[in-house]
């Protein structure tokens, strides 16, 4: 009888990836995933190639702060209507409409910069990508949340991973194929036009009900209805959070699961060019490749989820993840090899998969109906942290320490965020079934 309950739990869980919400979702996940690696990765290799230093490319992560503070807008698209967007497609999909817009006009803006004549440029455009695409997030990530019941938070983490990682293969892998023949400037144009992937996902999503009042709704005159709103926006979302058992190691958690896996991947390109792989070496295997292994690790994530729940989930790919580092100090000894590469970076990638498909369900999960974008866009900026402020140093711990023993480094960088959840574990802070997950229909 034990045997049959599973059974048909392992085939509900497999059944709710043939919904057509899960075809939005992976279709706004790949808009999500686009425009990071024009930002980080494929940035840092054309930083390299025409010449900037490893500590100048390290500092270069500074430019994704905006992911590290977009806790401080998502109130405002929590509960403000944007005219005429919201009017025409609804709160959710009106914002997300608007930032993709954004974001393609500065992909395009970015791509015609110079960064070895004028840095600042190059860096102050990546900036303005970079809170296109964290507000993107804060929408996108919300509507996953709210348009999906609670057990299919597994399964929509696992398709929104799957488009995200699509879209890191576009940005990277063909970036990288594209600049073999074209100047940078059209590649980022190609880009740009990409974003209609995520743009055609709005207009064909469905919306889903508002769980609390809009801005809107409040008296123009900024009385005590407003105050009333601006409470429930901002003040409540916190303080609902801050009410829990282990919220200070949830939030640190948030900042240090990925931490040593941030750090390494900083300086992946500008090693990669070092090591003396080519472009289409880089893009055939730690693109393609990597986006395969990763997308095998994201099914395997959601199903280890179903299966075995979210925190042991974690806890398994936070080892993996680590563990897997080490294979990138191997390749440093060795050289130049092509096999050796396509191991390290089928490895790291499947468990960086899984490990990210279980921290985004255990995230998804924290978050109350009623604050869905400002509490998930707080445990995602906490995220983000460690690939931005966190990891900025990663150039000059490279330069120290040489590559094998840096990657060994960033290899122990992962324990705290082990330990941290290891306790979370133990003393049951933080359950992810323990808070409400969106649960509202879907508005035509």
């Amino acid at each position: 009888m034990e045997g049959a309950r599973t059974s048909r739990r392992w085939r509900e869980a497999a059944a709710v990836y043939l919904d057509p919400r899960m075809l939005v979702i992976l279709g706004m996940g790949f808009s999500s995933g686009l425009p990071l690696l024009l930002t980080l990765g494929t940035l840092d290799f054309w930083l390299r190639e025409v010449g900037v230093d490893l500590r100048t490319i390290g500092l270069f992560a500074l430019v994704g702060l905006p992911y590290s503070f977009k806790f401080a807008w998502a109130p405002v698209m929590d509960h403000a209507p944007l005219p005429p967007f919201t009017r025409l497609l609804g709160r959710r999909r009106g914002w997300a409409l608007a930032t993709q817009l954004g974001l393609a006009a500065s992909i395009a803006a970015l791509g015609a910069t110079d960064p070895a004549g004028a840095p600042l440029a190059t860096a102050a455009l990546a900036v303005v990508v970079a809170f296109f695409s964290a507000s993107q997030d804060v929408v996108v990530d919300a509507y996953r949340i709210e348009i999906l019941r609670a057990e299919e938070q597994g399964a929509g983490a696992a398709a929104t991973q799957l488009g995200y990682r699509i879209g890191m293969l576009a940005s990277g892998a063909g970036a990288l194929a594209l600049a073999s023949a074209w100047p940078w400037s059209a590649v980022y144009g190609a880009m740009a036009a990409l974003v209609g992937v995520g743009i055609a996902a709005t207009l064909f999503a469905p919306e889903p009900a508002p769980p609390a009042p809009a801005l809107a709704s409040a008296p123009a005159s900024g009385g005590p209805g407003l105050l009333a709103v601006l409470r429930a926006a901002i003040v409540d979302p916190l303080a609902d959070f801050v009410g829990r058992r282990g919220w200070v190691a949830i939030l640190l958690l948030a900042l240090l699961y990925k931490f040593g896996d941030a750090v390494s991947g900083k300086m992946a390109n500008p090693f990669y060019v070092d090591m003396a792989f080519t472009k289409l070496e880089v893009a055939s295997v730690t693109k393609v490749w990597s986006i395969v292994a990763t997308m095998a690790g994201v099914a395997a994530g959601g199903a280890l989820v179903a299966g075995l729940g979210t925190f042991r989930s974690l806890l398994v790919g936070g080892v993996l993840q680590a563990v897997t580092n080490l294979l990138f100090s191997a390749l440093a000894v060795i050289g130049h090899s092509v096999p050796m590469l396509a191991v390290a970076v089928g490895a790291d990638s499947f468990t960086g998969g899984l490990a990210s498909a279980a921290f985004v369900a255990y995230l998804s999960g924290l978050c109350r109906a009623r604050f869905t974008a400002t509490q998930y866009a707080l445990l995602t900026s906490l995220m983000a942290a460690g690939r931005t402020v966190l990891s900025s140093g990663s150039g000059w711990l490279a330069e120290q320490l040489g590559w094998a023993p840096f990657f060994a480094a960033t290899a122990a960088l992962a324990i705290p965020g082990l330990l941290l959840l290891l306790w979370l574990m133990r003393s049951g802070g933080g359950e992810a079934e323990g808070a409400e997950v969106s649960r509202a229909p879907a508005v035509s």
